[in-house]
């Protein structure tokens, strides 16, 4: 239903585009059409900030720009309705291509190499915010803003209301990417299962305490065990999901911050410091100076272990058997199909899917059987440290497009992310990047609707979800690395001890290439010297950090719960 309204919202817009004038008459005809009450905007502001566009737009009229960003519903949104509108109402053509992550990063790396410019604009993840600070070959927006981008910089922005810019801030404190959709990666459980009488009563004599969220992954193992092949509604179930295919997507499920949640790196948001979530250490001057142990990284220390030795172990024992063969999207639909208590590592970009009417896991009167809630921990983690992984597609300006191009492209990015259109389009994608948008009233009233996603966007514990930061400093060339050697632990071809090793010498080699490249400058990688776990550890408890942590001796912790309604009480008790 949604993709025919799209459709046929775009047409409409499309037959706006083709009059002969750009002006307030086409952006009336936008607003009537397409947003009507649902912004933060009143209508006269909503008009107030078209106008805007429209007077800033008038040097660029007639252009042609390109713009591209990764399949979400969030970027077809912007591709189907408001790319037409921006081009009726600006008179800038727009094409914006929606196309698959991978290509996106494969295209901006040719870009970067090449100097060809490729597409005017770019929605990439935030991921990359330690290459591109590095490389120095995108317009650092701050600087942009207050220069030769100031007459095309909506007053109006309000940055201060986008709720991820400590995402696309560099160590320089400059702002190098503006955040389009944010989505983060929760705990997903069956809430009508939890609190089932005999579930819980069942639960409580086998394992001594409450069902409920676990805390810990000593508590999500039991809670996995206890659902693994028990009779719910007349049929067996699984306590857990997963996917285990060496495969691209395999990569994104470590890289998206499953190694901080064991308790790898160091304490620090959005980001450990000096080692990162990826094991990646940096000195004073934000210089990667090693990834394995050996260096003072921690990608293959006794944390980032321990969270693949987990991840195999799961995979093997409590989810269905054909998730070892399945890739990321192949098992991102399998929950909703109703035989799956809980997902430690689930993607809010799934709601919009997960909340479709007739769904075994949605009830009759349009509320979910399922809620979200906050990734329970591994044994090594600390307070303080993050806890889950945020992506963030950011627009992202490269100095290789010439400055008319850029200039009619940033138009574009502020325009889809702006105040006027931001409650509609999160309404569409439920990928939230405004804190006005999040607070809206129209979206406490559908908040029941969404099992627990408001909830979580306004509660105090959103900042431990951040995505990569700063210590990776070439994402694409890094990230590829991943999904090889955790296959290859999947696959049982090495175990998880062996996989890391190899997963870290591997980073360290790309980080030696560009060290002799000098390619980075003075914040390029700068190898440490070597010495054991004994050493880094002791160096590390001397300054005052964490990692590489020790092994501990007894991994499987005391198990902790909380009950859900609870939990979403205590946020809302921490605002007031």
């Amino acid at each position: 239903m949604r993709r025919h309204l799209l459709a046929t919202t775009a047409v409409a817009l499309l037959a706006i585009a083709g009059t002969a004038h750009a002006g307030m008459n086409e952006a009336k005809a936008f607003l009537d059409k397409e947003i009507g009450d649902v912004s933060s905007l009143s209508r006269a502001d909503q008009e107030k900030e078209m106008q805007w566009f429209i007077d800033a737009a008038k040097p660029f009229q007639g252009m042609e720009i390109k713009v591209v960003s990764e399949t979400l519903t969030t970027h077809q949104y912007e591709s189907q309705v408001l790319a037409p509108a921006f081009t009726a109402i600006t008179g800038i053509k727009v094409t914006h291509d929606v196309i698959q992550e991978g290509d996106v990063v494969e295209k901006i790396q040719t870009q970067m190499q090449t100097g060809q410019n490729l597409y005017d604009g770019w929605v990439n993840d935030s991921d990359l915010i330690g290459t591109h600070w590095r490389y120095k070959q995108v317009r650092n927006l701050t600087d942009f803003m207050s220069g030769e981008g100031k007459d095309v910089t909506n007053p109006g922005l309000d940055l201060a209301d986008f709720i991820g810019t400590s995402f696309t801030t560099a160590p320089d404190k400059k702002l190098y990417q503006l955040p389009d959709q944010q989505f983060a990666n929760l705990y997903w459980f069956r809430y009508d299962w939890f609190n089932d009488e005999k579930n819980k009563a069942d639960f409580k004599a086998k394992y001594g305490y409450d069902l409920g969220v676990p805390v810990n992954w000593s508590a999500y193992e039991d809670i996995a065990q206890f659902f693994t092949g028990r009779d719910v509604d007349g049929k067996k179930v699984f306590g857990h999901m997963d996917y285990g295919k060496k495969d691209p997507s395999l990569g994104w499920r470590f890289t998206d911050a499953w190694l901080s949640m064991a308790g790898n790196g160091d304490k620090g948001l959005p980001n450990g410091l000096p080692v990162d979530e990826w094991g990646i250490k940096v000195d004073a001057n934000s210089r990667p100076v090693g990834s394995c142990v050996a260096r003072g990284g921690d990608t293959n220390g006794p944390a980032a272990v321990y969270s693949i030795q987990k991840y195999l172990d799961w995979l093997k024992a409590y989810a269905p058997p054909e998730a070892q063969g399945m890739t990321f999207s192949e098992s991102g639909p399998v929950p909703a199909q109703g035989n799956v208590a809980q997902q430690v590592f689930w993607y809010t970009a799934f709601t919009a899917d997960m909340v479709k009417p007739g769904l075994p896991v949605m009830n009759a009167d349009a509320t979910p059987k399922w809620r979200m809630a906050p990734s329970p921990h591994g044994v090594y983690w600390k307070e303080g440290m993050k806890l889950g992984y945020q992506d963030v597609g950011s627009w992202t300006l490269m100095k290789s497009t010439p400055l008319d191009r850029a200039k009619a492209a940033w138009l574009y990015a502020q325009f889809v992310t702006s105040k006027t259109v931001d409650v509609k389009k999160s309404h569409v994608g439920l990928t939230f990047i405004r804190e006005s948008t999040i607070r809206d009233k129209s979206f406490t009233k559908r908040a029941p609707e969404l099992g627990g996603l408001i909830e979580f966007y306004r509660s105090p514990a959103r900042v431990q979800w951040s995505p990569t930061g700063t210590n990776v400093p070439d994402y694409p060339k890094l990230a590829q690395l991943w999904w090889q050697a955790i296959g290859d632990a999947a696959s049982g071809a090495k175990d998880a001890q062996g996989a890391m090793d190899a997963l870290c010498a591997d980073q360290e080699r790309v980080m030696q290439r560009l060290e002799r490249a000098g390619v980075q400058g003075d914040i390029g990688p700068k190898l440490a010297e070597e010495h054991d776990l004994a050493y880094w550890n002791a160096d590390a408890v001397k300054n005052g950090h964490l990692a590489p942590q020790l092994k501990i001796a007894e991994e499987k912790e005391k198990p902790v719960t909380i009950n859900y309604d609870e939990l979403v009480k205590s946020w809302a008790d921490a605002k007031k």
